[in-house]
């Protein structure tokens, strides 16, 4: 479908959220018409404009819009974004004019308004001219003056209003003509309208069919996932039956194999035992046979050790007299005028030749063995194949003709050797048997000077020989002692497989274990890891200082010592044992070191170390000490004084010059050790080589032994120039240690090679013999050298300068001058060598090389490289053109046609002159067009450019040529966007967003943006930088609106070279009607559950719509913001630790809010849930580790008990019943050992239940594991930082709640930003106490009594913590026991804490422990509670009746704890009080009747012992229990009177209940109670005496006296008798008596009754431990007189024990 161009102009892109809204600004600015002065392009005038022309098929496609169900038109993209399009474009018309509706209303609201204020002004106006005709007539004067002037003011008000009323009324007829225009436009497009709805339906209607035919498909995938599910689970349920039928089968098969197992195990079992058995006995022999073997080899090392020791010290010595001989050599020589360095050095090559020719000699011997040894060994083979095989070698007779005597053979072989070989005496090829040599650290073997020679040991030669041949190995029974120490070439001798394997000291695995445990825990104690807040350490326990002990330069015979200081580095206490020095250096360190005992984590202790040389060598090895979490090792390093040689350069390099000339270059020889030596500045043999014969001649061929020395010398002295060059480039330190160490490996090789020399074939003997006659003929080697360096060096252009020799002294340094004079042209090179006497210090390789040349005029820069240029920048550069010729000569400067607009020769010609320089400028100035222009010379993708440049030079045919380099880039940057829209901004808040920058060149430009505006600002580096190639950088822009209003500005961005690139902005600056104080809190580093607390205010300074005097909240452009009260909503998230009190508040117009953001960090529930999940399964796995560990080693302990059974089982008889009954019995024995085995481990697998860690949702907050995992996560807590943008929105009026947020009617634009900077770190004091829980609850506690409970804290930071604490409150039941200190890193301390309550209610405070960094918060909670205790002692009164004295009587009664908590009681007797005696000062009770006795303390026993025995005396009960409390009555004489007072004290000593002991004793079994009181309650201390008998002066026992009162009770006409009660009774007795009850009877009964008494019953018996109540009853008799009393006595016998005789009195009375 065809879109005409109107059509299009709708279809234009979205327009911006800035450009959907039109303001009344933007209406006023365009003025009238002009709001739509681009309508044209807008929408379309016509039908037409949208290319449905009278060709079209218009109807044709009405008819294509109708929807048919059955055949769906699908709509294309094109045709669906068409009708989105239009609908956008609609709905944009139907949005404008919906706001001119509303503009339109607006304007008749406000010109309504405006008229009723002109007909009130005119009112007021007509009023006042009324009252000023009033006054006028009044002549009020004041009144006329004020009322004029109102009038003035409500004219000019009514002439405003008028002007306002006709503006508005012009706005008013704009608004509606622009309302008209709109409706004219959606009456034009109403036909689109309706093609649009048509389109929608159209597209819903094929949208519901495609979701249709996709609900099909889903449908059918459906069915057909549903039916490959029942197939999958039919084959399934199939595998599952085969499986079980294959399970059921392997099942039976495994009880039938283990059944004929059963039967083989007692066999196995006993062959097991016995190879066991053999198998430790080997291992025994083998053992002792080993450590016998060690035990020599020791011995044997140590001799060997001293036996090196005194070689060394000969050679030593040796050295020194060769060098004072040569010495003494130099001196003779100098003394006759000779050369004494060409004397030694002749010398020296004498006795290298004879050393050569030597050596010769003992190849030539070893040969001689070599060839013998092997020979013998072919016999031997041969006589063992004889013995093996006989038949294939038959005996031969054997004749003196061929055999005349034993050892022929050997003897004509060594003719035939010495004839072959030459003759030689016996000492020259007999073997040097000698001792195997220690082992050097490099494996190398160490020996003396007199130990080279051929290496063949009597054992090294028996291995060789047994080597060849495998079986010859096996049966041969001479073997050594220990294998691989004399000849490296021997065949190892293979221990079996079965020897090889540990075997156990006995037989019993149970023993095995308990060694291996034990040693095991012996290892354990003495090292072991050290864990420290679950870290552990691992590295050098102590670190020393010095790190390395060196003793450097040393010299023989003095005492050097050094102070070593230790230092732990462990987290820890650690200890230090000094282990000692290594064993060769035992000899010369003595170490001082007193055991610190326990060093803390930092702390030192100090090592003494003393040196005494005795040898001058270097010396190597280590100090080892033992600590607790491992061993360590201090290295200690002593060197002797050597040379350390070196030259500043080692290569000299004079250039290119021209022929003639003599240049000079100087080197530095420097010595920076502490031992001086003499040099010698000689050149190179392998150079002098070089140059003298370049190709081998017919006098010196090349398999001449000339030749091979001259190669090897050759060889041998590049290779350490090589090394010296570069020891040199990787310093003087390191160069003196690698000379030391490579020193020491050439000399251990030396000696390695010297003990193994390699044999030497006949050809290469041969030679040497052609040799050593050459060299005999033709002189001596050293002579040759000499004279050919000596040529060598006077033909040489390079020489030496005037010093070439001379002493170099310790710390100093010599100068070498080298002079270059060049003759030929060409490149001259040549090799010195600067030699030293110092035998350790190598020869330094000096290379001097230099060029000549003969070209009178030349370039010296033939390649110029002008690097990388950028386009349309000017580049300059000088090239110089030297001449060497004597005139002046002419040069032409030419560049290639193609590049000279770009590059430019300056000048164009000009005159060298004689031996001079000329210089010529260069420009290039790459233009765009280069590419083009440049044709081949330039690489379009790599922008290399490569220009040839010619210099013609008159009288010279071959002109110069140099080429000019370039690499040629652009200069561009880039921006990734053109346009920035910042949307809407806030006056007090900034906006960023970030653009990329490219540099599209290869070079860096620096970049900078000049001319920003002053509400803008651009970072990093305040937008200036430099940018790499191709590199993209981002740049902030911040835009910070100053005011509100509409904001369009660009910005500049300059690069280096003055290029400009622009960038548009936009944006829309809001003022808010409130803002906050601070819009940026920054709070400082707070621990993990600490609090940090920032306050701010919301100000409300918007309290006058007056633009003109300061600035007003609107958005942009649009309304001013009204005047009230002003609500604010901050929206924080739910689940941060950030917490803003108020969130939601009213601020009144010039009012401000005081907010607090408190910021509390903690862990996440979820986290510490899932790391106690974590915890609690490797609890779990720890314990099954124990667990199975236990089960292994009881398995092992039945194991180890049913072998000590199988031994003692006695022999099998020799009968066959009796063993057959025995086997059998074994049989069954083993089967059962083999069940118990079995047995416990499948039921310890079977039986223990899978462990199913709960899930993180199940573990609750309060409980251990909970705490114990937040603790581990705190302790872990590796610091965080959070950034939060807490958005605060506004609306004008009051919040409707504040308890309920999120119903505030805001404006989007109008919102405040709040951003929250929150680090969290480790918090550097954790609670160790209860699983680290920060709150100590006391739960319940008695009023007054004292709990106090520990609280253990820990630094865990790296610093010392001053801790101090907040002030709880005086009068509180808290209180903090003990002082704060300072906290060392890592050590605890524990706070005690007391909670005393005094009332019974609950308490609750905060104890702050504060640090630097953190305040830790102490919850302390506590409940108090009066503790209340029962008492089961009725009335308080324990009475124990009668008992006899000296026995006892025990009672019960309970205390009762009713309260909730434990109550602790303390029982106390008046008796044993120490306030007994001063209670006991006061009057009886019997004189002072009236007043109640201070002490209920009565008769005490005279033994001094308590009368009442109370038990336990002290004790606690628990809630809801009770306490029983036992009293003993145990008297030990007779007394009615016997009383104490018992007195239950609970807590703070408060009397709960007092109970009153009571108590008498008699000495019979008989007592009488219930009479009148006679005597007093005290007892007296004096006896009464007894009575003395008138007829037979015996004393009898006085009647007892007993009174009785009877008081008849007399009432008007009633008279009621009076009763009493008399008590009879018999004590229990524990010891036997002839009677046991008591009898009782009353004389007079019949004068009692004529008296009136009744007595029931007269007389009776009275059981042990019983009681009987004697009944007396009066009644007055007829005619007595009431008011007299009536008195009688009687006798009351008693009979037990003995007879007792009672005086009954009974006095009776009437009472009204």
């Amino acid at each position: 479908m065809e879109v005409s161009e109107g059509e299009n102009a709708l279809f234009s892109e979205e327009p911006s959220p800035t450009q959907k809204m039109w303001t009344d600004d933007e209406t006023e600015d365009e003025g009238t018409g002009e709001g739509f002065k681009d309508e044209e392009t807008l929408f379309p005038k016509s039908v037409d404009d949208f290319g449905f022309n009278s060709d079209s098929s218009w109807d044709g496609d009405e008819a294509d819009l109708a929807v048919d169900f059955d055949v769906i038109k699908k709509m294309s993209c094109a045709e669906r974004s068409r009708m989105f399009k239009l609908r956008t474009n609609l709905d944009q018309l139907d949005s404008l004019h919906k706001q001119k509706e509303y503009e339109v209303l607006k304007a008749r609201e406000e010109l309504k308004a405006c008229q009723l204020r002109i007909a009130e002004l005119e009112k007021q106006r007509v009023d006042v001219e009324e009252e000023i005709s009033k006054q006028e007539k009044a002549e009020n004067t004041a009144a006329l003056f004020r009322l004029r002037a109102l009038q003035r003011r409500l004219c000019v008000e009514l002439q405003g209003e008028e002007d306002l009323e006709s503006q508005i009324e012009l706005v008013l007829g704009e608004n509606e003509y622009e309302l008209c225009q709109v409706e004219v436009e959606q009456g034009r497009f109403s036909s689109l309208r309706r093609e649009v709805q048509r389109d929608e339906e159209e597209s819903e209607t094929q949208r519901g069919w495609e979701a249709n035919q996709r609900l099909q498909k889903e449908e059918a995938a459906m069915r057909r996932a549903e039916l490959r599910k029942q197939l999958d689970r039919k084959k399934q349920m199939n595998s599952f039956k085969e499986q079980e039928v294959q399970h059921r089968k392997a099942v039976e098969d495994a009880v039938k194999n283990h059944k004929k197992a059963v039967r083989f195990l007692k066999e196995t079992t006993s062959r097991i035992h016995q190879k066991e058995t053999e198998k430790e006995l080997r291992s025994r022999e083998e053992m002792e046979r080993r450590t016998q073997a060690v035990l020599s080899l020791k011995s044997k090392i140590t001799a060997t050790k001293e036996n090196i020791r005194a070689m060394q010290a000969h050679d030593q010595a040796k050295a020194a007299v060769q060098k004072e001989e040569e010495r003494r050599i130099r001196e003779s020589v100098r003394r006759e005028g000779g050369n004494v360095t060409k004397y030694m050095y002749q010398q020296k090559r004498l006795q290298e030749f004879e050393r050569q020719k030597q050596a010769f000699e003992e190849q030539k011997k070893s040969r001689k063995v070599e060839i013998l040894s092997k020979i013998l060994q072919e016999e031997a083979q041969m006589e063992k194949r004889k013995k093996l095989l006989p038949d294939l070698f038959p005996k031969m007779q054997k004749s003196q003709d061929f055999m005349p005597e034993s050892g022929k053979p050997s003897d004509k072989l060594l003719q035939y050797l010495e004839m072959t070989y030459g003759e030689a005496d016996d000492e020259n090829y007999r073997p040097n048997w000698r001792s195997p040599s220690p082992m050097s650290e490099d494996g190398v073997p160490i020996s003396g000077k007199g130990s080279s020679g051929p290496d063949l040991s009597p054992g090294s030669q028996d291995y060789t020989e047994d080597g060849d041949s495998k079986e010859e190995a096996e049966e041969s029974l001479a073997q050594p002692e220990f294998t691989g120490l004399w000849d490296q070439k021997h065949k190892t001798y293979k221990i079996p497989q079965d020897e090889t394997r540990p075997r156990p000291i006995t037989t019993n695995k149970m023993e095995q274990e308990i060694l291996a445990r034990t040693l095991e825990k012996h290892r354990s104690g003495i090292i072991r890891k050290q864990v420290v807040v679950g870290k552990e350490f691992k590295g050098c326990p102590f670190y020393s200082k010095p790190d390395v002990i060196h003793f450097k330069d040393f010299e023989v015979g003095k005492t050097y010592k050094k102070k070593v200081m230790l230092t732990n580095s462990t987290y820890t206490i650690n200890f230090c044992k000094l282990v000692g020095v290594s064993e060769h250096l035992r000899d010369f360190i003595y170490l001082h070191f007193d055991p610190p005992g326990q060093v803390s984590a930092g702390m030192a202790c100090d090592l003494g170390v003393t040196f005494k040389p005795m040898i001058n060598e270097d010396l190597f090895g280590e100090v080892t000490f033992l600590t607790q979490t491992g061993p360590f090792a201090v290295p200690l390093k002593c060197t002797i004084k050597k040379c350390e040689l070196a030259v500043d350069s080692s290569l000299i390099d004079f250039g290119t010059h021209v022929v003639g000339e003599t240049i000079s270059r100087t080197i530095t020889l420097s010595n920076r050790g502490a031992l001086g030596t003499k040099f010698n500045l000689v050149t190179s043999a392998s150079s002098s080589a070089v140059r003298l014969t370049p190709e081998p001649s017919p006098l010196t061929p090349r398999d001449s032994p000339h030749a091979d020395v001259v190669s090897e010398a050759k060889g041998s002295t590049t290779q350490d120039s090589g090394e010296s060059c570069k020891e040199q480039s990787e310093g003087p330190d390191h160069s003196s240690e690698t000379r030391s160490h490579k020193a020491s490996k050439e000399k251990y090789a030396s000696l390695s090679s010297s003990e193994q020399t390699p044999l030497v074939p006949k050809q290469q003997n041969q030679d040497m013999a052609v040799a050593s006659d050459l060299m005999s003929t033709t002189g001596s080697r050293a002579e040759l050298l000499e004279s050919s360096a000596q040529e060598l060096l006077e033909t040489s252009e390079i020489k030496p300068g005037e010093v070439t020799e001379g002493e170099l002294k310790p710390f100093g340094f010599v100068k070498l001058q080298i002079m270059f004079t060049p003759t030929i042209p060409g490149e001259v090179q040549m090799d010195f060598d600067i030699k030293f006497s110092d035998p350790n210090s190598q020869s330094i390789p000096v290379r001097v090389r230099g060029v000549a040349i003969d070209v009178p005029v030349w370039v010296s820069k033939p390649n110029v490289d002008l690097k990388i240029c950028m386009y349309d920048r000017l580049y300059q550069d000088s090239i110089p053109v030297h001449s060497r010729v004597n005139t002046a000569v002419r040069a032409t400067f030419e560049v290639c046609k193609e590049l000279k607009n770009h590059m430019e020769l300056l000048p164009k010609s000009g005159y060298i002159q004689a031996q001079s320089t000329f210089n010529v400028q260069l420009k290039f100035l790459p233009r765009l067009s280069l590419m083009e222009d440049a044709g081949g010379y330039f690489d379009k993708e790599t922008g290399v450019l490569e220009v040839p440049m010619t210099i013609h030079v008159a009288d010279q045919t071959r002109p110069l040529l140099f080429a000019v380099h370039a690499v040629v880039t652009a200069s561009d940057l880039e921006f990734d966007r053109k346009e920035v829209d910042f949307g809407h901004c806030s006056i007090h808040e900034s906006v960023q967003t970030s653009v990329h920058l490219t540099n599209k060149s290869l070079l860096p430009q620096e970049f900078g943006f000049v001319g920003i505006p002053k509400y803008v600002d651009v970072q990093p580096n305040d937008g200036f930088g430099i940018l790499l190639p191709m590199e993209t950088v981002e740049i902030d822009i911040i835009f910070s609106a100053k005011k509100a209003k509409e904001y369009s500005f660009e910005l500049t961005c300059k690069s280096g070279i003055n290029r400009d690139f622009k960038l548009s902005c936009k944006a829309v600056g809001v003022h808010p009607p409130l803002e906050l104080s601070h819009s940026l809190v920054q709070f400082g580093a707070t621990a993990v559950n600490d609090k940090s607390t920032a306050t701010l205010y919301v100000v409300n300074s918007h309290t006058s719509r007056n633009e003109f005097t300061h600035p007003v909240p609107r958005i942009g452009k649009g309304e001013i913001a009204p005047v009230g009260p002003t609500s604010f909503e901050f929206v924080y998230p739910e689940d941060s630790d950030i917490t803003i009190t108020p969130a939601v508040g009213t601020v009144l117009p010039g009012k401000s809010c005081l907010v607090q953001v408190c910021f509390r960090p903690s862990l996440y529930k979820q986290q510490i849930q899932e790391e106690a999940v974590h915890m609690l399964c490797r609890a779990e796995e720890t314990r099954l580790l124990l667990q199975d560990k236990k089960e292994k080693e009881a398995t092992n302990a039945k194991k180890a008990e049913m072998d000590a059974m199988s031994k003692k089982e006695p022999p099998s008889a020799s009968k066959g019943k009796k063993k057959q009954k025995q086997a059998s019995a074994k049989q069954t024995a083993s089967e059962k050992n083999t069940r118990i085995c079995d047995t416990p481990r499948a039921n310890s697998n079977e039986n223990r239940s899978p462990f199913n860690p709960p899930k993180p949702g199940d573990i609750p907050p309060d409980s251990d594991s909970f705490a114990a995992a937040q603790a581990s996560l705190i302790r872990s807590f590796k610091g965080s930082f959070k950034r939060y943008i807490i958005p605060c929105f506004v609306a004008s009026g009051k919040s409707a709640n504040r308890n309920d947020p999120g119903h505030l009617q805001y404006s989007p634009h109008n919102t405040l930003y709040l951003e929250l900077h929150c680090p969290a770190v480790v918090p550097p004091l954790v609670v160790l106490s209860d699983h680290g829980r920060s709150t100590v609850n006391f739960k319940e506690v008695a009023a007054g009594q004292t709990v106090v409970k520990r609280v253990t804290v820990q630094n865990i930071s790296h610093e010392t913590l001053e801790l101090g604490s907040t002030l709880l409150d005086p009068n509180g039941p808290f209180k903090l026991m003990n002082a704060l200190r300072p906290l060392q890193p890592g050590a605890t301390h524990t706070l005690l804490v007391s909670f005393s309550p005094a009332e019974d209610k609950k308490f609750y405070e905060t104890l702050e422990i504060r640090t630097s960094n953190m305040t830790l918060c102490l919850n302390l909670s506590g409940i108090g509670i009066y503790p209340s205790v029962t008492c089961s002692a009725e009335g308080g009164i324990m009475d124990f009746g009668y008992v006899l004295a000296n026995e006892s009587s025990t009672s019960v009664f309970k205390l009762q704890n009713t309260s909730s908590i434990p109550v602790n009681y303390n029982l106390k007797q008046d008796s044993v009080s120490v306030k007994k005696h001063k209670d006991q000062q006061g009057l009886p009770s019997f004189l002072s009747p009236n007043k109640e006795p201070q002490s209920l303390v009565g008769t005490q026993n005279n033994s001094g012992l308590s009368v009442f025995c109370v038990s336990p005396l002290e004790g606690a009960i628990n809630p809801g229990t009770s306490q029983d409390i036992t009293v003993t009555f145990q008297p030990d004489h007779e007394s009615l009177y016997y009383s104490d007072r018992l007195m239950v004290e609970i807590v703070n000593k408060e009397v709960a209940h007092v109970i009153q002991l009571k108590g008498s004793s008699r000495i019979h079994t008989m007592f009488v109670d219930g009479g009148d009181p006679l005597d007093v309650p005290i007892e007296s201390l004096a006896d009464l005496p007894a009575k003395e008998d008138p007829e037979g002066n015996e004393l009898v026992e006085l009647m007892k006296p007993v009174l009785l009162t009877l008081k008849a009770a007399c009432s008007e006409n009633t008279l009621t008798p009076a009763v009493r009660e008399l008590q009879v009774g018999c004590i229990r007795s524990t010891q036997p008596l002839a009677k046991k009850n008591v009898e009782f009877s009353l004389d007079n009964l019949n004068s009692l009754q004529q008296k009136g008494f009744n007595v029931d019953p007269g007389k009776g018996a009275v059981d042990p431990g019983q009681k009987k109540s004697i009944t007396v009853t009066w009644v007055p008799p007829s005619g007595h007189d009431v008011t007299q009393p009536v008195s009688i006595a009687t006798q009351l016998t008693l009979k037990g024990d003995v007879t007792e005789i009672y005086k009954l009195t009974l006095l009776a009375l009437v009472s009204s």
